[in-house]
């Protein structure tokens, strides 16, 4: 019988309450990992660690608020103490903000960015830096390159599509891919690998929860239900999307833009930037 790919791992999800976060621990423990899944929604990471030890071994859930740093440190901390270094961080946890530059809020713009990005560098900082102190103890294995760990930061085709009513959200997702980036090239000395995942529509539940400013609720409650119908009909699930970051861990990618539209946009945000301005001025469906 063929061995697991990550057979005997440990792998750390944020944002593993629901959408990507949930289908992916999932697609991890079916391969073999041992999972924490980690959620702001402590009864949701419960549920999804439910499930992951149903499906590989024995799973653990978490409540922790990827924005807040002390939180984080002690998530990280109790990680290493009561298991050891992750061999897989999935940095997924995110929310969207919705609507004009204009009329977004500092608190808006903080709670984005404290989920969003904050999250991203709090879980490459502090497990990075477990994993590249355990990679450091160990022999160089010339068949085991990535004998490191790796860390799957998801983003979103957002990061390379420019838009007048994502303003908040593009420029996190942005971030995210820049810091990949960056992060991949400093890490590879330390056989660490980081891919940023960068999907394009699927049916998870940010529409539905997200912050639509510059209109009255009413009507953002109607642009939300749009949205999520839009979503449904991509026929595009999550679990499509996990089955492409485990692809990504285990050939080690950098960059995966998930699903046509995703890669559509990233080839026109190389070949046409002048197309993608074009393009980001399109403004967000009206509702009544």
């Amino acid at each position: 019988m063929p061995v697991a790919p990550f057979d005997g791992a440990l792998a750390v999800v944020t944002g593993a309450g629901s959408g990507f976060g949930r289908a992916t621990a999932l697609a991890l423990a079916e391969r073999g990992a041992t999972v924490i899944a980690a959620d702001v929604d402590g009864a949701a990471a419960e549920r999804t660690a439910a499930l992951a030890g149903a499906l590989g071994p024995a799973a653990t859930a978490c409540r922790v608020d990827v924005a807040d740093a002390a939180a984080m440190e002690r998530f990280a901390a109790a990680v290493r103490d009561g298991h050891r270094v992750p061999d897989i961080v999935v940095n997924n946890a995110g929310i969207a903000v919705s609507g004009p530059f204009l009329d977004t809020g500092l608190e808006d713009w903080d709670r984005i960015m404290g989920v969003n990005l904050w999250g991203v560098i709090h879980g490459c900082r502090l497990f990075g830096a477990q994993m590249a102190e355990r990679s450091r103890a160990l022999p160089t294995r010339p068949d085991r390159p990535n004998k490191g760990g790796h860390i799957v930061n998801i983003a979103s085709a957002a990061a390379y599509s420019p838009s007048r009513a994502l303003p908040a959200y593009c420029t996190t997702k942005a971030a995210v891919l820049m810091l990949s980036e960056c992060l991949r090239a400093e890490l590879a000395p330390e056989r660490i690998g980081v891919t940023a995942v960068c999907p394009g529509f699927s049916e998870t539940n940010i529409v539905r929860n997200a912050r639509i400013v510059g209109m009255d609720e009413a009507r953002a409650e109607r642009l939300r239900a749009l949205g999520q119908r839009g979503l449904r009909l991509r026929r595009y699930p999550p679990e499509k999307v996990a089955e492409r970051i485990v692809e990504a861990i285990v050939k080690n990618k950098p960059v995966v833009a998930v699903n046509a539209e995703a890669r559509l946009l990233r080839g026109l945000s190389r070949l046409s930037p002048a197309a993608m301005r074009l393009l980001a001025r399109v403004p967000a469906p009206r509702v009544g």
